[in-house]
């Protein structure tokens, strides 16, 4: 039972991504009241889908807070989702039956940006599997990058592990030297391009990320290949922060999987703008919320 009309609204922030969806409550004191986790959210899986991943991870929240979900009236919603770029996405989660006083929509990555600067000005590049830089300025989204692997994302993981590839396979036709890093990323389709090739058709941008380590680990112990690819994917990274400055944003925060590892890469302009998150996307999506 929840003491909710005494207290006043509550407040619930959704983080949808593409591996898993968590939420948080929060009352009008900014107190985390309880916290859920549900499956995948993301438009990709279609809309019903990713609302119904939303929907069990603020039960699972609720529950643990000891909200009555019949209280859902009293409770306002901000939900950030992965693919909401995507045509009609956002026009159709908005025809979708929710429980909350009100309810607004932003993209994983905008959520993660609210939270990061506190809902102030401010931007975020995204170094992970893909990348994206996201700025919000005088209350006004913009953005570079981000559009897909193969065709955008650069400076990713998913980046990072195709060049490795390709330079694998020209040092396998003699067509550069061969290095310790390109050595053993042919050793994993045991020498022959033909299973390289076969590996290809199916893959995923995950499945290119998973060599950005081994691209890491290989330029840390100076292989010329390596350090070529790894220097190359932070200039896009530069580049991204870089644009973020031109929007507007005072300071920018390097978020994402390749975060740590890049930031030694980077500039030495770049550096002095970037700065530690103040919360995480579920805090953005909470901002959100409170906005309304």
């Amino acid at each position: 039972m929840t003491t909710q009309p005494e207290t006043g609204p509550l407040f619930v922030g959704v983080d949808g991504g593409g591996t898993g969806c968590r939420a948080r409550i929060v009352d009008a004191s900014g107190n985390i009241l309880g916290q859920g986790l549900s499956g995948p959210a993301t438009t990709r899986m279609g809309i019903a889908n990713a609302w119904g991943s939303v929907l069990r991870a603020w039960q699972g929240a609720a529950e643990e807070a000891g909200v009555d979900p019949a209280d859902a009236p009293h409770v306002y919603a901000g939900v950030g989702l992965a693919g909401l770029s995507r045509a009609g996405s956002l026009e159709e989660l908005r025809t979708m039956a929710h429980p909350f006083a009100a309810v607004r929509f932003i993209s994983d990555g905008a959520a993660a940006c609210l939270g990061a600067h506190s809902g102030r000005d401010g931007a975020i590049v995204i170094a992970g599997t893909g990348s994206i830089g996201l700025a919000f300025i005088g209350g006004e989204e913009k953005r570079a990058g981000g559009y897909g692997f193969p065709i955008s994302d650069e400076g990713s993981g998913a980046d990072l592990g195709l060049k490795a590839i390709q330079q694998a396979l020209r040092a396998h036709d003699g067509r550069r030297d061969r290095t310790p890093l390109l050595s053993e990323v042919m050793a994993r389709f045991e020498g022959e391009p033909a299973k390289a090739i076969g590996w290809m058709d199916r893959a995923t941008a995950t499945d290119y990320a998973t060599f950005a380590p081994l691209v890491l680990r290989h330029a840390d112990q100076g292989d010329p290949a390596a350090r070529q690819i790894v220097q190359s994917g932070a200039e896009h990274i530069d580049a991204l922060v870089r644009r973020m400055v031109e929007y507007g944003a005072p300071l920018v925060t390097l978020l994402g999987g390749l975060a740590g590892p890049l930031e030694p890469w980077l500039s030495p302009d770049v550096r002095r703008r970037l700065k530690p998150p103040d919360g995480d996307a579920v805090s953005g999506a909470i901002i959100l919320a409170e906005r309304s």
